[in-house]
């Protein structure tokens, strides 16, 4: 009689980077705490690792740190309960004309000279800005998890703005957006991100996770203004409450320091 052995899974081995200059808050100092995603169980280790406060660059999962620091907090949204402001009401009317439609996680020239054309007008000083079309190809192949495209078109078919996502177990990671620094008036950026609330409420999915938001940085101002949200707290101790989950179609998730609480 032969036995079927069960199928093991690799350990998923983490690594701390060396000390770097903090790229947010002048004179401090980044540390990270960071692993590869690799081979089939890719999706599932960034859905895990997305709820222990983690955030996906290329194919590295990361979470800051940093010694004496604690500035970066994950934060994400919870879908059913966020009520656009007046503001945000307006940026959906503004883009009214816009359609957004998922394409595949491959990199095109089109959606390069947009990420060109955004980052030297808004970010002209960064590694990013010297970024090639190769190097930009790597940012959306590498390490991609459930990962897709989000492209806004104009009437004119014009591509307008651009959002590389992931779909997690339990909601969308926005993990970077690009879009036409020329259309201020557009508010892209939160067009983007109120695009993404609705399509994860249309696919039954509670959250919405922006990644990081760091108080003192301007950069990351905009997070601020989609309510509620929750932030990601590293221990049972602190003031955010622990979300059990025990209900549900999402019940049964690893809850590895699975700390989050709304932001006051």
């Amino acid at each position: 009689m032969s036995v079927i052995q069960p199928q093991l899974r690799p350990l998923q081995q983490f690594f701390r980077s060396g000390p770097m200059p903090c790229p947010y808050l002048p004179g401090r100092v980044e540390r990270k705490l960071f692993t590869r995603l690799l081979g089939p169980y890719s999706a599932e280790v960034n859905s895990t690792l997305s709820r222990a406060g983690f955030r996906r660059s290329h194919d590295i999962v990361y979470r800051p740190v940093c010694p004496n620091c604690q500035a970066c907090v994950p934060v994400r949204i919870p879908v059913g309960a966020f009520a656009p402001t007046r503001s945000q009401k307006r940026v959906r009317r503004a883009n009214g004309d816009l359609t957004l439609a998922e394409a595949p996680a491959a990199a095109t020239t089109e959606q390069y000279r947009l990420f060109s054309l955004y980052q030297n007008s808004r970010h002209g000083e960064s590694d990013m800005a010297r970024m090639a079309m190769a190097d930009f190809a790597a940012m959306i192949d590498e390490g991609r998890a459930d990962t897709s495209l989000f492209e806004a078109r104009d009437a004119e078919g014009r591509l307008v703005g651009c959002m590389l996502t992931d779909r997690l177990t339990d909601g969308y990671s926005a993990v970077y957006s690009f879009y036409d620094p020329r259309q201020d008036r557009r508010s892209l950026g939160s067009f983007m991100i109120l695009s993404l609330l609705e399509r994860a409420q249309a696919d039954g999915l509670p959250y919405v996770y922006l990644g990081y938001w760091i108080a003192q940085s301007r950069k990351m101002a905009y997070k601020a203004k989609f309510r509620p949200w929750k932030r990601w707290a590293a221990t049972a101790g602190s003031p955010c409450q622990t979300i059990r989950k025990t209900d549900g179609p999402h019940a049964g998730l690893p809850e590895i320091g699975d700390y989050w609480g709304n932001h006051v």
